[in-house]
Order: structure tokens, then sequence, then C-alpha cells
């Protein structure tokens, strides 16, 4: 990995400053000039109304989003990978969403990746000239061996991050799909990508401080984009998350808990159809209410592609 040489007292490109000058996340607020001198109670409810109103912005996008994740399943349900790229607080939302994967969903080993420029340590401190660089993230990107059945979503708030272009730009290239995540109307990124998703939170409180809407319109659009594609992966079932291999005492309590909530079956009836099943709860829910044996439900679940609902027809069960 080559970084940019980014001389510490190199004079701003004007131009650059000047398209900045142009980004809503990046616009001043005179009538928020005095805030220092507000009491604390007050400047917390006047930053508090200020992220009021990012659900909404993220509502305005919710057909892009949608379609977005449709797409993004499609590929996942074929063995691609959901792969996030992005800089500074944007790349962090990404590998924080990616991180929650495996725990959350049982994701295999590499199926959602975070990649942020200036790599790991980049997470806990700041990488200079990292974001600047379009060939670092398209490096990033064949270190993973980037194929046409992978997804690619570029974050940025400002919507311009040479990072997060470059990346959807490559990945674009390599036949992956595209989505390009921004907090900014008519940006570079969403025109670069497939599948554009602005979310206009507006300025921000502290002019330039996009760790604070924009941080958090991206981190609720990654909550929707994963999640809604887990459930269409049958990760699943209702509002149960099934898709759990008991690994500890912990894991084995909540899978206890969650078969139980599934079938209303009683505890000595569950055990046995964990241990049936080598702990694993979408197996166990299937052995209670398909009426089949271990081996069965493990051969319905894999015919069914994972989906539990689907196995559940297969054994000629009714789902509730």
């Amino acid at each position: 990995m080559t970084l940019p040489k980014t001389a510490p007292d190199a004079v701003p490109d004007p131009a650059l400053r000047a398209q900045l000058d142009t980004l809503t996340t990046e616009a001043f607020r005179p009538e928020l000039a005095g805030i220092d001198r507000l009491d604390t109670l007050e400047l917390a409810r006047v930053m508090n109304a200020e992220d009021a109103a990012v659900p909404a912005a993220v509502a305005a996008e919710l057909p892009r989003i949608a379609a977005a994740i449709d797409a993004i399943a499609a590929r996942m349900a074929r063995g691609g990978r959901l792969v996030y790229a992005g800089a500074g607080t944007a790349g962090r939302m990404g590998v924080l969403d990616a991180s929650e994967c495996p725990p959350t969903f049982n994701t295999a080993p590499g199926q959602v990746v975070g990649l942020i420029a200036g790599g790991p340590s980049a997470m806990v401190q700041a990488v200079e000239g990292a974001e600047d660089s379009a060939d670092l993230a398209a490096e990033d990107l064949a270190a993973l061996g980037l194929n046409a059945d992978d997804c690619v979503i570029g974050i940025s708030a400002s919507g311009r991050t040479p990072y997060a272009v470059g990346a959807v730009t490559h990945a674009r290239r390599r036949g992956a799909l595209t989505v390009g995540l921004s907090c900014n109307a008519g940006s570079a990124l969403a025109a670069a990508a497939e599948h554009g998703i602005e979310v206009v939170v507006g300025p921000e409180l502290l002019t330039g401080s996009t760790r604070l809407k924009a941080g958090t319109a991206q981190k609720l659009v990654l909550n929707l984009v994963s999640t809604i594609t887990m459930i269409r992966l049958g990760k699943t079932y209702g509002n149960l998350m099934v898709d759990l291999r008991a690994s500890n005492e912990k894991l084995r309590a909540r899978s206890r808990r969650i078969v139980a909530l599934a079938t209303g079956a009683p505890e000595e009836e569950i055990e046995a159809a964990l241990t049936a099943t080598g702990g694993e709860v979408k197996a166990a829910i299937l052995v209670l209410l398909g009426g089949v044996d271990g081996p069965a439900a493990a051969r319905l679940l894999t015919a069914s592609g994972g989906h539990l609902r689907a196995a559940l027809a297969r054994a000629g069960a009714a789902a509730p």
C-alpha cells in the first residue's frame, strides 16, 4: 500500500476550496455562530433537534435504498461479497457494520468486508493523504480479488472523496455491483455508481464536522442495507436471529431462547433438538416444527438455500 505524499506546508488547491464551498455538508450557518455561549442543556437541545432531522432525510431515499438492497441480495445469494469502502468517519462506519455481521448473522469470514483508506490503523488514527487516492482504493479492492458477483458500496459524506469514488469506479470496471452513499445532492460518487443514494442532511452543527448528522445518516443507511439484505438471504425467521451456532455459554442461552420463542416447545425438547443439530438454531427449529430429525433438517435447509420458511414448507409444516 503506497500512500500519496502530502507536504505539510502545501498550499490548498483553489479548485478544491471552491468545490467545498458548494457542498451542503460544508456550509456555514450564521445562526449557530453563538452556540458556544449557550448553557449546556440548551446546547444539547439544539444538537438533538439537528439530529432529529436525519431519519426524515433517510426516509426520502428509501426507494433508492430498497432498490440497492434487492440488487445486493441477488448478488450475495449467488456467492458474492458485500464490500464497504470509505475514508475517515465514512470508512469507520463501513468497518463497524461489516464487523457486526458475523456475530449477528453468522456470516462467513470475508463475506462482508469493510475497507478504510489507510488500512486498519486508520480506524483509530488519521492516515494523511489516504483519502485523496483513487489508486489506493483500486489496490485495496484488487487485493480482495474482486469479481462480478461482488457488491461495493462507496461511502463519503461529501460525495467527492477520491478513495470512495475510486473504489466505485474500479468496482464497476470489474463488473461488480456498485452503490454510492453520500450526503450531498448531485455528487460525483452517486454519478459513478449504478445505485446512487444521497441522504441530504444539511449543514452540520459544527461547520464541516461530518461525523455528526452525516455520520448518523450513514449508520442508519448501512443498518438498513446489512439487516434487510440478511433477512432476504434467510438469516432470520421473522424478527429472530436464527442463523446462529452456539459456541459459548452465552450463545447457548441465546440459542435456547430463540428456539423457545420460535416454537413454544418445552425446555427438554429444545435441548434435544439443539443436541440433534449440533447447536444450530435454524435446524433445531425445523426439527421441532417440521417433525424431522437432525440430518433431515440439514438436508431440507440446504435444498431451501438456508431459508427456514421454505424448508418448513418442504417438510409439510405450517410455519407460524
